[in-house]
């Protein structure tokens, strides 16, 4: 997600001399360099000498280890701190980067890496109008973004947005799957699938967001759509899709209760 947004900085007119990134893996650093021409280095400290904002892009099991040993740099300048590290809630990322030090917490998804993300962030009541802007700047970079009222609903954010993806994957799969089983060559299946995905998101995007409308306008009255939607209908559709976002919420709470406790 890192690197997502350091090519979406890049494209939006972000000067690369301007992006600087720790980075502790030799491997990662020369890639970087090599196809986003942005200077990483190993130490940290050096990374985020003199930023106005700072992205934290690790994994959720390393942000403990990333952000104390920076505390009293941080402390002394108050940059905004922007964590895009999943499920490490406020209360644990204000631990480590030390007293004052803004931090907006956002939940970017995989499309990002496309430039065709959504995140939902949120920022406490203490974060300036001007910080908010900054996390916005950075995180438009790459798609679009939503602002939430409470941070657990971050939880619910994952679930939707943040593990959506591989709902509409799924579908699509099986979509595929079924396909090929009705005879249709394997190849057209797939190629049928993917485009019938992508061209229904467009659609959506370009419209004005009533999916309900959206579905109806598909739906022919006594037609195959139909006839389809009838079957999700019995099959109890809503119900196992409700089921299944509760699930993620829960689970993302219950990893954020973990990497809180590692303080």
């Amino acid at each position: 997600m890192g690197r997502a947004l350091i090519g979406g900085l890049i494209g939006s007119g972000v000067p690369r001399d301007a992006i600087r990134v720790g980075e502790a893996i030799e491997a990662c650093r020369t890639t970087l360099a090599r196809e986003l021409d942005v200077h990483a280095s190993p130490e940290n400290h050096a990374a985020v000498r003199d930023a106005d904002v700072i992205v934290l892009a690790v994994k959720p099991q390393d942000a403990a280890e990333a952000m104390r040993p920076l505390a009293s740099q941080l402390e002394a300048r108050r940059p905004l701190v922007l964590s895009v590290a999943a499920g490490v809630r406020l209360r644990s990322l204000a631990a480590w980067c030390g007293r004052g030090v803004p931090v907006v917490r956002a939940m970017p998804n995989r499309p990002a890496l496309v430039g065709a993300g959504v995140t939902g962030a949120f920022a406490p009541a203490e974060v300036s109008a001007g910080h908010r802007a900054l996390a916005e700047r950075v995180l438009r970079a790459v798609g679009g973004v939503v602002w939430v009222a409470r941070e657990e609903d971050l939880d619910t954010v994952t679930a939707l947005s943040g593990s959506g993806p591989a709902y509409f994957f799924l579908l699509a799969e099986l979509m595929e799957q079924a396909a090929v089983r009705l005879g249709l060559d394997p190849v057209a299946a797939r190629t049928l699938a993917v485009e019938t995905l992508h061209g229904s998101g467009r659609l959506a995007h370009a419209s004005d967001g009533d999916l309900s409308r959206l579905r109806a306008e598909v739906t022919s009255k006594g037609g195959t759509t139909e006839a389809a939607l009838r079957v999700f209908a019995s099959a109890d559709l809503s119900g196992t899709v409700a089921r299944a976002l509760a699930a993620a919420t829960e689970r993302g709470r219950e990893l954020a209760d973990e990497f809180g406790a590692r303080r």
